[in-house]
């Protein structure tokens, strides 16, 4: 299986690249963005990702740092209530239940903007919770990685972490339980969609760890999808232009009951069959993330806040 990466060298210099099974990386020629990938075909990329393949490793993935494959224009979007555990979680803990059962099977899904590329993290960097919210959850997703045409040329694990009694106040209050520092993770390389046989039937499981021990678990599969991903893709590309392709996180099967919620010092653990795994700390101030703003010009600072989990 190949993997489109976006990696930083010793010197800061950011490239992006193919990485294999065995942890070689090619380098793509010319040093394109991911952004600048997004505005080929399916075609034209798959063509581009098997010729670079296909030469000599110049790097392996334990010698570079890994950074989000989001750049450029690139946008985060996020859907809801594509799940109908989704559907059953905003009617319990919301202020105004029939907002979100319309929803779930309206024509018009929900759709918000979840975050510009310099404030994702990636795998093993820190994720946050709102110092102002009383419940906060994370929110396993599948994300489509879309070219420039709306088509899906990869997928990505992603985590949409929530203020749930934020938005559970007032559906109004939404964009500030979505989008904040720490809001948005996903994993460090896009799985091809070539590569992926049945995106509509993959697994996905959570687990959440504190102190050592598992505190909360579950799994569900994109097969209990209510909306098809090719439906949300056509309302987000209805009346604006993605001149750099965009994400799209599909929206989540898998949230916890109103008697949990995360705690500074747990670890978020998010797996997709076939696409990869997703684990970030958490951590309980949004101010633990302003080191993403020296980030945008000096990737390496990323370094000092990524940790190491044992297997």
């Amino acid at each position: 299986m190949t993997r489109i990466v976006r990696f930083a060298d010793d010197a800061g210099t950011v490239r992006t690249g193919v990485a294999d099974d065995t942890g070689g990386v090619r380098a793509f020629p010319g040093a394109p963005l991911i952004a600048e990938l997004l505005r080929l075909s399916v075609a034209e990329l798959r063509a581009l990702v098997e010729n670079t393949a296909a030469g000599p490793a110049a790097v392996h993935e334990p010698d570079v740092l890994p950074l989000p494959p989001l750049d450029g224009l690139m946008e985060l979007w996020a859907a809801g209530v594509t799940y109908e555990r989704s559907r059953e979680a905003r009617v319990e803990e919301s202020t105004e239940q029939s907002v979100y059962e319309r929803i779930y099977d309206a024509e018009r899904p929900e759709l918000f903007f979840k975050s510009p590329p310099w404030r994702v993290v990636t795998d093993g960097e820190p994720i946050a919770v709102r110092d102002d919210s009383a419940l906060n959850v994370p929110e396993p997703e599948l994300a489509l990685v879309l070219n420039r045409y709306g088509e899906t040329i990869g997928y990505l694990v992603a985590d949409d972490v929530s203020s749930r009694s934020i938005e559970g106040e007032n559906p109004l209050y939404l964009p500030q339980a979505k989008i904040y520092a720490g809001s948005a993770a996903v994993s460090s390389a896009i799985v091809p969609a070539w590569e992926i046989d049945a995106p509509d039937a993959l697994d996905i499981t959570m687990a959440v760890r504190r102190d050592g021990e598992a505190a909360y678990r579950a799994s569900t599969s994109t097969a209990a999808f209510h909306r098809t991903p090719q439906g949300l893709v056509d309302h987000l590309w209805r009346s604006q232009p993605f001149p750099d392709g965009a994400v799209l996180s599909t929206g989540t099967g898998i949230v916890p009951a109103l008697d949990f919620t995360l705690h500074a010092g747990d670890v978020v653990e998010i797996s997709i069959e076939g696409v990869g795994t997703l684990r970030n700390p958490v951590r309980a101030q949004q101010s633990d993330l302003d080191w993403l703003v020296e980030a945008i010009n000096h990737p390496l600072t990323r370094r000092a806040h990524r940790s190491g989990f044992p297997e």
